[in-house]
C-alpha cells in the first residue's frame, strides 16, 4: 500500500475519533460535532500535516478542539 493511501486512512481515522469524543463529552449530536471540527482551524492543522499535531492523541486532539472552539460549542 502507498505511504500517502496509509496516511489517509490514519488521518481519516483521527477525524472520525476526534468527531466521536467531542459528541460524548459534550452530549451533542454526531452532526453537531462534525460542523464544529470540519469549521476547526485543528481540522486544517490536521488536514495539512502542520507541526505534526496529527500524531497527537484523539483524546489530547478533542480538549484542544474544546479548548478553542468553546464559544462556538456554547453558542450553538
Amino acid at each position: 500500500m502507498d505511504e500517502n493511501v496509509l496516511e489517509q486512512v490514519y488521518q481519516e481515522k483521527l477525524e472520525e475519533r476526534i468527531i466521536a469524543q467531542l459528541a460524548k463529552e459534550k452530549a451533542i449530536p454526531l452532526e453537531k460535532a462534525m460542523q464544529i471540527y470540519y469549521g476547526s482551524e485543528l481540522a486544517d492543522k490536521i488536514h495539512n500535516g502542520m507541526e505534526g499535531i496529527q500524531y497527537l492523541d484523539y483524546r489530547v486532539l478533542t480538549q484542544i478542539l474544546e479548548e478553542t472552539e468553546l464559544e462556538r460549542l456554547l453558542d450553538n
